[in-house]
């Protein structure tokens, strides 16, 4: 089996905010009093449409963020990065196995019960590699059982593991008909959430709707809770200023804005959930019939660029230092780090390199090797508004330096046969946006896209494949964060991937308020009058 577009938009740039770091606030926006009102319409705009609504096998971005509306996990990561019951009321973890307690009264879309068995049967279909879905092989591994004990759900790890709680826990949970029945999850939701999906318009509006007698929220949350929504609308709203204008007029109660009509919605007052966005990630394609899959182009291509020039278009102006590939809640083994350090600007050194390579300048000052031009195809986000200009600044440096720098706006379907399909491309602005090094892991150990692995950049790095391993069974949290962040360093040394710089991306509250650790939580909604 192949998952080809399936993967795409996670790692296209822009395709959906989804890191959260902090509140800035938890004001109103939009002529509202500030005061608690339940019921009503929550909206929030969708930059691109989600395509497959199944929380099994989609990996976009925009459709990650909408299976938190109708499926639940059994414990929930606060904003904050603290783990807290949700499905299970309790637990208990040894090196090799956690044994969850769920909660009484759990019920599912379709009226059945959730039980233990069906979480055990959940865990069950993940750990099965002919599935081939989303947490397969990070949070779980193939070698991981569950068994079932009355309320009582414990699951095994065949080596020792010291992160089986924010791994299996983060795992949505699916009610047994839809496991029986996955693809009918395609455009339909079956799960414990406080919402289920009630209507879909696929390029236009997805709706949930509020179910009654939800007893089981994080942190006590019921379907009686004051502030909540009746419903919540996904509408699908593609153009960054069309979002503003909603925002601002009241069609909208949150919207993510990264490029420069933030100024305008701040200056309306509304405030905002700060989101972490490594918007100016590049990735390379290793392929061995690219010119980047030779380690000296790769490093000749970023030491021609200044750094700071790339960060600040690329960001808008907001630009800060990546400090780890990590940039997720919970941001797992994030602290202590990096202890990689990115290169100055060396353009001498560049040119030497790609001389090395073969690459030489011929008497137009363009550089070829057996008559073949040195170009790079570089992707970038049409829908992001400060990729364009970055992508401009990136071929303009690069060209001085004797390449040929082909710039191509992506949209959605663009992503898919590029990076899925054909495989043309070089590199550009294309990112990842994991919350732990495990996940990160998928992206570059084992199989690549070709052969049904996540592995779409074609890296084989043998020494961070080696220090991955040692930390995936290592005795402690401790020892496994500090192999994994040795592991990241090589990523970087080797260049198989190059943050030029990251910015905090707001997303914006209008007569609402919510928590977003990674996406909105539903059950943190509360609408404001």
């Amino acid at each position: 089996m192949t998952r080809n577009p399936r993967a795409a938009a996670l790692v296209a740039a822009g395709a959906a905010v989804a890191l959260t770091l902090a509140g800035c606030g938890s004001g109103a926006g939009g002529g509202s009093t500030g005061e608690v009102v339940s019921g009503g319409t929550f909206t929030v705009a969708l930059n691109d449409d989600p395509g497959s609504l199944s929380p099994l096998t989609g990996v976009s971005l925009v459709q990650r963020g909408l299976v938190r509306y109708g499926y639940e996990s059994l414990a929930y990561i606060t904003a904050d990065g603290e783990i807290v019951p949700w499905l299970a009321e309790s637990w208990q973890e040894t090196p090799t196995s956690i044994t969850y307690t769920l909660k009484q009264g759990i019920t599912c879309a379709d009226d059945t019960r959730f039980t233990a068995e069906t979480a055990a049967a959940n865990v069950a279909y993940q750990a099965d590699p002919a599935h081939g879905t989303f947490w397969h092989g990070s949070n779980i591994t193939a070698g991981m059982t569950a068994t079932a004990d009355g309320a009582t759900l414990t699951i095994t790890s065949p080596e020792p593991n010291p992160f089986l709680l924010a791994s299996t826990g983060a795992v949505e949970m699916v009610c047994q008909a839809g496991l029986d029945d996955p693809e009918s999850l395609a455009d339909a939701t079956n799960g414990t959430a406080l919402y289920s999906l009630t209507a879909a318009m696929p390029g236009s509006s997805y709706t949930y709707t509020k179910r009654d007698g939800y007893t089981w929220g994080p942190q006590g949350v019921t379907s009686d809770t004051p502030g909540l929504p009746d419903q919540i609308v996904g509408r699908v709203v593609t153009d960054e200023a069309t979002a503003a204008n909603l925002l601002l007029a009241d069609e909208l109660n949150a919207a993510s804005i990264a490029g420069a009509d933030r100024k305008r919605i701040e200056a309306a007052g509304l405030e905002s959930v700060g989101v972490l966005n490594p918007i100016g990630e590049m990735l390379f394609n290793e392929r061995p019939d690219r010119p980047t899959s030779d380690e000296r182009v790769r490093r000749a291509l970023t030491l021609a660029l200044d750094r700071a020039a790339v960060g600040e278009l690329v960001t808008d102006g907001e630009p800060e230092e990546s400090v780890s590939l990590v940039n997720k809640t919970p941001l797992t083994c994030v602290a202590g780090g990096p202890l990689w350090q990115l290169p100055a600007t060396d353009v001498a050194a560049a040119g030497a390199l790609l001389d090395e390579a073969g690459w030489v300048r011929g008497p137009d000052g363009q550089r070829s090797r057996d008559g073949r031009p040195l170009t790079i195809r570089f992707l970038y986000d049409g829908g992001t508004p400060s990729h364009a200009a970055a992508a401009e600044e990136v071929q303009q440096e690069w060209n001085a330096l004797g390449i040929t720098t082909e710039l191509v706006a992506e949209d959605p379907a663009g992503w898919s046969s590029d990076l899925y399909q054909s495989y043309n491309w070089d590199t550009g602005f294309i990112q990842i946006t994991p919350g732990s090094p495990v996940v990160l892991s998928l992206f570059f150990l084992g199989e690549t896209s070709e052969n049904g692995g996540y592995n779409f950049m074609a890296v084989e790095n043998p020494e961070y494949e080696a220090l991955a391993r040692q930390a995936f069974t290592a005795p402690s949290a401790e020892a496994a964060c500090g192999l994994w962040q040795q592991a990241e360093r090589e990523l970087i040394e080797r260049v198989d991937v190059f943050p030029v710089a990251e910015t905090e991306t707001p997303t914006y509250m209008s007569r609402a308020t919510f928590e977003m650790p990674g996406a909105i939580t539903p059950t943190s909604i509360r609408m404001l009058g």
